[in-house]
């Protein structure tokens, strides 16, 4: 399944060295890894609602879910640092390119209104973040069986050195940017 691997290494490498004029192969920017992250701060109250984010996170990413813990106290949200908050995958080699295949030509397309993904989410340094409002535009989901609509933060890390770097290997992987006005 490591089709777009393998689209990386014969269209899209060639075409950023060319573009960008890089003198060797190490300088051409790729795809290290894909975080999904969902938080969730009524996970504190009831820790059933972990189990069901990681069962959910498994199902889309094809990996087990990690939960992440507040690094903080904050009494204003009533949060104590330690208490489990969330969970997050992290992917890399095989499943990554799957999860970008499948991200990119099945659950975005899926987006009432898609329209495209924001151009300017870049965070200076070459990664890229996505924020979803529902889990429910991946196929493996199931409307019935969910407790809760629940958002999640996708974050494409890069090694490229600039944003425009960054957008190009993208766009050539696949990525439906929404039109620039």
């Amino acid at each position: 399944m490591a089709r777009l691997a393998d689209y990386y290494k014969q269209e899209v490498a060639p075409a950023l060295m060319q573009k960008f004029g890089y003198k060797t192969v190490m300088q051409i920017p790729r795809l290290v890894k894909v975080v999904v992250n969902v938080g969730a701060g009524d996970a504190k109250d009831n820790s059933k609602v972990l189990d069901s984010i990681c069962e959910e996170l498994a199902l889309i990413t094809g990996q087990h879910a990690v939960t992440t813990t507040a690094k903080k106290s904050v009494s204003n949200f009533k949060l104590r640092a330690g208490v489990k908050i969330g969970a997050k995958v992290t992917l890399r080699s095989d499943r990554m390119w799957e999860f970008v295949d499948k991200f990119f030509n099945i659950s975005l397309p899926r987006v009432r209104d898609f329209k495209g993904i924001n151009p300017n989410a870049f965070d200076g340094r070459g990664n890229y973040a996505v924020g979803l409002k529902e889990q429910l535009i991946f196929p493996e989901i199931e409307y019935d069986k969910i407790d809760k609509i629940r958002g999640m933060d996708i974050v494409f890390v890069t090694t490229a050195k600039t944003d425009e770097e960054a957008k190009e290997l993208l766009k050539l992987l696949g990525a439906p940017f929404a039109k620039e006005n």
